[in-house]
């Protein structure tokens, strides 16, 4: 018996010695909660303000001081988050930040929405997830309800956050089935995956429904309580390892199928066939089919990292899982491929590469968000600069650049549009497609448009003078 199970069937076994604590799972459904939310970036701070318009009381916690003392004064640095909302609650006393984590001895709820990023070596770096439980557990009360939403590989709540809350002295015993009804436990533990899509007006989190997996049943239906008052719908899931890997099923999904399209673009493009006229075609379908659409590399807080997580959690299980890192390979190698149609598109106008000057339209992983979480185009950036292009950028959601995990750009500003501009430069890269660019007046102006995303696929005039890639 390997010693995690061991473990299991030691918590399990003497899960009835616990004593029973006054805090039932029915206690989350109702009256105004004490909500703590642990990371007030794009995750945490909507569901924050959620829970505070639903009438809860909310406290952020961020270790970024900037990010508290911008909360407080009822500051958004988040563009699609209006900054109104957050005074709002901040005036009405139903949310503040702090960086204290004592505060969290007055919570109810602690939820858990900090980064889980990538390191050097692709694989999953948790050093946050495991930061955030060690500053935890010192301030853990009998009768609190703990929940990760941080995206990350089946047995993370389990096998890393539990050990560590149980350091407090309180347990919370692993068991699945309806036989642990009604385990004893001291605190509660669940997981319940974020689903968040910064800018999506259509979808926005009180109407996506909540997947949630508890450590047991009872921390299962405390946190489908909680939840349940902030969201349209809860969907309870056996246990934490089913709903971790629910989250990553969506976005593998997304990212298998998003390589596909991308292999199938650069096929297109050497039988001079359209692909994007082929997809919409084939979206015409009325079952049987999804449109995915290519573009320069993925971007986002998930899509270029989950896969990622699951198949470096296989190799556990002497599994190899194959379409993922296929699918990896495909959309890693995009920047490269986009890079390579840059060189080959300015060789035909007899310019080399070094030497050119090259302005790259967006810099946010997609359209209309300030988000620069894992975007391609940055890794674009780099690789044109590696090969000796005077690079410039222009993104209205950033007029300044900042040192960020693997690139550094703080140099570098936000250059204004003008004719003149856009036609002192060699080639213009459309790299995001934001809503504010007026595509025509870039194709009159510019010499050569380089379009990753086909959008100028309405322009008329001076088509000559765009490159699909």
């Amino acid at each position: 018996m390997n010693p995690l199970t061991a473990l299991r069937s030691d918590i399990t076994r003497n899960a009835t010695e616990l004593m029973p604590i006054d805090r039932k799972p029915e206690f989350f459904k109702g009256g105004q909660l004490r909500v703590g939310i642990i990371g007030c970036g794009y995750v945490g701070l909507p569901l924050a303000l959620r829970f505070a318009e639903a009438g809860h009381k909310v406290t952020g916690l961020d270790t970024d001081p900037r990010k508290v003392g911008m909360l407080n004064a009822g500051k958004s640095y988040i563009e699609h988050i209006p900054q109104n909302k957050i005074q709002q609650f901040v005036n009405s006393k139903h949310f503040g930040a702090t960086n204290d984590f004592e505060k969290l001895k007055e919570a109810d709820a602690i939820l858990i929405c900090v980064p889980t990023p990538l390191d050097e070596r692709r694989e999953p770096d948790l050093s946050y997830v495991e930061q955030t439980a060690v500053s935890i557990y010192p301030h853990l009360q009998k009768g609190q309800l703990v929940v990760l939403e941080s995206t990350t590989y089946p047995g993370t709540t389990e096998e890393l956050v539990l050990p560590i809350l149980e350091k407090s002295g309180l347990r919370c015993p692993i068991a699945v089935g309806q036989e642990h009804e009604n385990i004893a436990a001291d605190f509660f533990l669940a997981f319940s995956p974020e689903r968040e899509d910064p800018g999506n007006k259509q979808f926005g989190l009180a109407q996506i429904p909540k997947v949630v997996g508890g450590l047991n049943p009872p921390s299962g239906r405390a946190a489908q309580a909680l939840y349940a008052q902030v969201v349209a719908r809860v969907v309870p899931v056996s246990s934490t390892r089913a709903a971790e890997m629910a989250k990553l099923l969506e976005n593998i999904f997304r990212c298998v199928n998003i390589a596909l399209v991308n292999e199938l673009k650069q096929l297109s493009l050497r039988m001079n066939i359209d692909i994007w006229e082929v997809i919409d075609a084939a979206a015409t379908k009325p079952f049987g089919y999804m449109p995915f659409y290519p573009g320069p590399g993925l971007g986002g807080h998930c899509i270029p990292v989950d896969p990622y997580y699951l198949s470096w959690k296989a190799r556990e299980y002497d599994f190899a899982t194959r379409f993922i890192e296929l699918a990896g390979e495909v959309n890693t190698a995009m920047p490269y491929h986009i890079v390579d149609a840059v060189a080959n598109s300015l060789n035909n106008h007899k310019k080399s590469m070094k030497g050119s000057r090259i302005l790259v339209l967006g810099v946010a992983y997609k359209k209309d968000v300030d988000d620069l979480r894992e975007s391609p185009t940055l890794k674009i950036m780099q690789l044109l600069q590696q090969r000796g292009a005077l690079l410039d950028y222009n993104d209205p959601y950033f007029p300044q650049l900042h040192k960020m995990r693997h690139y550094n750009y703080e140099s570098m500003k936000s250059v204004p549009l003008s004719p003149q501009a856009l036609g002192s430069y060699d080639a213009v890269i459309v790299a995001t497609d934001h809503s504010s660019y007026d595509y025509a007046a870039i194709v009159d102006a510019a010499k050569l448009v380089i379009d990753t995303r086909n959008a100028t696929r309405r322009v008329t005039r001076h088509r000559e003078k765009i490159v699909l890639c």
